[in-house]
């Protein structure tokens, strides 16, 4: 699962390396963003901010958020592929724009 999640952030990363624009965070709201995660990703991941990184699999959302590759693109990347150890799960532009949002509000200056 790790693998998989790190090689599509370094396909969108490699991606948004020639496009400053493309880097940019998603137009989400973190807080729905974080209700979202409650409510549909906690009951595998750790959704709430953490101080530290840890190594869990699945990976917390703030590990997620601290890998240098994470931007909106590539979580919005992420989130609209298919995923061999996830659930299958829809969501709107809105709560993808919002769950992104919310992972990016994680990421340690």
């Amino acid at each position: 699962m790790r693998r998989i999640m790190l090689a599509c952030l370094v396909v969108a990363t490699t991606l948004t390396a020639s496009s400053p624009v493309l880097a940019q965070a998603a137009d989400g709201d973190p807080a729905s963003g974080r209700r979202i995660a409650e409510k549909r990703c906690s009951p595998c991941h750790r959704v709430l901010p953490m101080t530290l990184s840890d190594k869990a699999d699945p990976a917390s959302f703030q590990s997620i958020a601290d890998l240098p590759s994470t931007t909106g693109i590539s979580l919005n990347a992420f989130l609209h592929s298919n995923h061999r150890n996830m659930p299958d799960f829809a969501v709107s532009s809105a709560e993808s724009d919002d769950l992104i949002a919310y992972i990016l509000s994680l990421k340690k200056p």
